[in-house]
């Protein structure tokens, strides 16, 4: 069964587009087809975490909405090494860089309901076991429909009050479009922190699950998104949690 899984957060710096890199490698990593696509359109940057620079990407998901070509020629295959030897295929379709198509999208909009069609289409010419959208922050009509038709719906925040409050408003939302699967990532926790306590806290506070809880690091910041972190740190807490949320979405 194919799956749609939107990754968001009503606060930018939460760490989304991190997660998304790395918990779609996870699910490719047990030899699934996995699509990624990046709708923050207005900021966008995925692509760095996958290797692509702007002089690789001819096309991006910008051409695809103003009718230059179709979403599937905007797929650039980014498969690493370990998803390949896991018999898993890893695709994305970047948002374009440049200053002016940005400037368009700011100045001219798009047709939101265009780029979710696309989606359909990108599952089917792809072949794809899960599609991932890496969401624009906060709510607008792009994420209110992105939101509608997925399957699952990850939200991230942080040990943060003002986090707390605006991830309760997009949960509101998601029950009330009918979304089938909610599940809360708690990132950049303090390794000081009770973790016990906060899932707690956390569950009490929203009446929904945890998928995981991911430790503030230095070894991330350092890598400073120049790759795939759990592929370059196989052992560490943050892979080890990433993969345990893979599974939960690859188990249904």
């Amino acid at each position: 069964m194919r799956q749609i899984v939107s990754i968001h957060s009503y606060r930018g710096g939460t760490g989304k587009s991190n997660l998304t890199a790395n918990l779609a490698t996870a699910v490719a990593l047990t030899g699934k087809r996995v699509g990624v696509v990046d709708t923050d359109i207005q900021s966008p940057g995925i692509h760095v975490l996958f290797g692509l620079d702007d002089k690789q990407i001819t096309r991006a998901v910008n051409d695809y909405l103003y009718d230059q070509c179709e979403i599937q020629d905007v797929a650039y295959h980014v498969s690493p090494p370990e998803v390949t030897r896991a018999g898993g295929h890893l695709y994305l379709v970047p948002a374009s860089m440049k200053s002016a198509d940005i400037a368009r999208v700011l100045k001219e909009g798009y047709d939101v309901e265009k780029l979710n069609a696309g989606f359909d289409q990108l599952l089917e010419s792809l072949d794809l076991d899960f599609l991932f959208i890496d969401t624009h922050p906060g709510m607008n009509e792009e994420t209110l429909l992105s939101i509608a038709i997925s399957d699952s719906l990850i939200l991230i925040l942080r040990p943060d009050r003002q986090d707390y409050l605006g991830t309760a408003i997009t949960i509101e939302v998601a029950r009330k479009l009918g979304v089938p699967n909610l599940l809360l990532a708690v990132n950049k926790v303090l390794a000081s922190m009770d973790q016990s306590a906060l899932r707690k806290d956390v569950e009490r506070s929203f009446a929904a699950e945890i998928g995981a809880v991911l430790l503030l690091s230095e070894d991330m910041l350092r890598l400073g998104s120049t790759g795939i972190f759990s592929l370059k740190f196989p052992d560490h807490q943050f892979t080890r949690a990433v993969a345990e949320l893979a599974t939960k979405l690859v188990r249904g």
